[in-house]
């Protein structure tokens, strides 16, 4: 599942403080309670009487602890440390102010993967995600641009690069080598995904719902849908779709399921948009909540979850596309939660605004928050299971965090 993040940054949701952001990785192995021993009284030294303030004071309060416990009365309740964080940050040789936007490994080697952002980064790693080195590709120097990477994705060794302003990168090789792939002017709007999906085949989307194939390494594209989604919304804002008329034709999210269907948040996120393989037109849907949404996807059973702006989370009733959602509570302290993210059909984390970390282990029903990140000042776009044991948190400021388990 992956997610792509166009909206421009929120600043706001950075906290005004400064604190160390070193200290929300530092793993607590749980360790022993100290405790001091108490003597019963009969144990308790039979010595002259103390002469000395602090010993007067060590024995009168020892007597009254000594009878308690010959009383069996409760110990007296012991701090509890937090537990063990299931996720350690892992520090970037980047620059501090870049956005990190998606990451993949190679199909077969899932040691070997590539992590991108924006101000032209990417990142490579040969140890499963431990360490990263920068990549540079020469294909992607050849003109003065700055690009920002949104997307990859890999099938076998074959993998695909998209980013803005309009570029493709192809590899055949697992990453060893890149080939800029020429791509046409009249391309509408900028690609902000792509999927790898058989031998020399991929998938393409860009930010005003154009949808494109391809099944010879990229020379060739055919169109999946007839029309871009301002188009439609043209021919359908008589229909009744609440705020069409002040579309503005790009999407904020998109987000593609395992089976291949697609769901789109519009840019001004007061509607959503689906479209499934072999549809000619994106389905344009009403939101079922009175806030905006903020990003949605797609749940492990085939359902949807909806994130509002403002730090609300919805799961659809039943699976398949709905318009029908039920709130769940969570722990968001006010901060906007931006993505989710399925480990399994049960297990999920949801990340957002400030180092927001929730997750739940009973497919959504309930959230708890986890402190991993409470002191890092950074928002956390995109949550990534590459694997049941492979995930990954992405956020600015060149933020990493990396699943534990």
């Amino acid at each position: 599942m992956a997610t792509l993040q166009l909206a421009h940054l929120n600043q706001s949701l950075l906290p005004s403080s400064s604190a160390s952001p070193f200290a929300a990785y530092t793993r607590k192995t749980p360790g022993r309670h100290s405790s001091r021993r108490l003597l019963p009284i009969a144990s308790l030294p039979s010595g002259p009487a103390p002469t000395t303030r602090r010993e007067f004071i060590f024995e009168t309060a020892a007597a009254p602890l000594a009878l308690a416990a010959l009383a069996g009365a409760p110990a007296p309740a012991r701090s509890e440390e937090p537990a063990l964080s299931e996720w350690e940050r892992v520090y970037l040789p980047i620059d501090p102010g870049v956005v990190l936007l998606d990451i993949a490994f190679v199909s077969d080697d899932m040691n070997h993967g590539f992590l991108l952002g924006t101000r032209q980064t990417i990142l490579e790693t040969k140890d499963g995600g431990n360490t990263w080195v920068p990549r540079s590709i020469s294909s992607a120097e050849d003109e003065d641009f700055n690009y920002r990477f949104n997307s990859i994705s890999f099938k076998g060794k074959e993998g695909w690069i998209v980013g803005k302003p309009a570029i493709l990168l192809y590899t055949s090789d697992a990453g060893e080598s890149w080939e800029r792939i020429p791509l046409s002017a009249e391309l509408p709007g900028d690609m902000v995904y792509i999927k790898a999906t058989g031998e020399k085949s991929a998938e393409m989307v860009t930010d005003q719902g154009a949808i494109y194939v391809t099944s010879n390494r990229g020379y060739n594209w055919k169109a999946a849908v007839q029309e871009t989604v301002s188009a439609t919304l043209n021919r359908t804002v008589s229909s009744g779709i609440s705020g069409a008329s002040y579309y503005t034709g790009t999407f904020n999210t998109v987000n593609r399921s395992l089976d291949g269907k697609y769901v789109a948040v519009s840019s001004r996120g007061n509607f959503y948009l689906t479209w499934e393989p072999g549809q000619a037109f994106w389905q344009p849907h009403n939101r079922a909540v009175a806030r905006r949404i903020q990003n949605m996807g797609w749940r492990s059973d085939g359902g949807l979850w909806l994130l509002v702006r403002g730090g609300g989370l919805y799961l659809s009733k039943g699976t398949g596309i709905t318009e029908d959602f039920e709130e769940v509570p969570v722990q968001s302290r006010g901060f906007g939660i931006l993505d989710v993210g399925y480990r399994s059909k049960d297990e999920a984390w949801a990340a957002g605004g400030s180092g927001i970390l929730l997750r739940t282990t009973n497919g959504g029903k309930t959230w708890t928050r986890d402190k991993a990140a409470d002191n890092i000042a950074a928002n956390l776009y995109s949550v990534k299971f590459v694997t049941d044991e492979k995930g990954f948190v992405l956020g600015n400021d060149g933020v990493l965090l990396r699943y534990l388990g």
